[in-house]
């Protein structure tokens, strides 16, 4: 997928439920860090990056997991997230 620049939430809920995600405030929580991250860095993170980001900003630790990120994205963290935050995912991402 590439960059979508005229993202918004409801092209969001669009594509999170055709990957049958049910969006919650905790997800909307790492969809904008993932897009926000991009803005930045002009690239997805990685799931490790993704973390310490998380942990940088002061997450609550459990919040600051992969068990934690595949609950709320549970075939692909990083996939599924870059996909609904309507990101390119990362080159780290199968």
């Amino acid at each position: 997928m590439n960059y979508i620049p005229d993202w918004n939430e409801e092209l969001a809920k669009k594509i999170a439920k055709s990957e049958f995600i049910n969006m919650t405030p905790d997800h909307w929580e790492i969809i904008y860090i993932i897009r926000n991250f991009y803005l930045n860095f002009n690239l997805a993170p990685s799931i490790r990056i993704l973390i310490k980001t998380l942990e940088k900003m002061k997450y609550n630790k459990k919040k600051c997991s992969s068990r934690y990120l595949l609950k709320l994205f549970p075939k692909n963290p990083i996939k599924q997230a870059s996909k609904i935050a309507g990101v390119p995912k990362t080159n780290d991402c199968i």
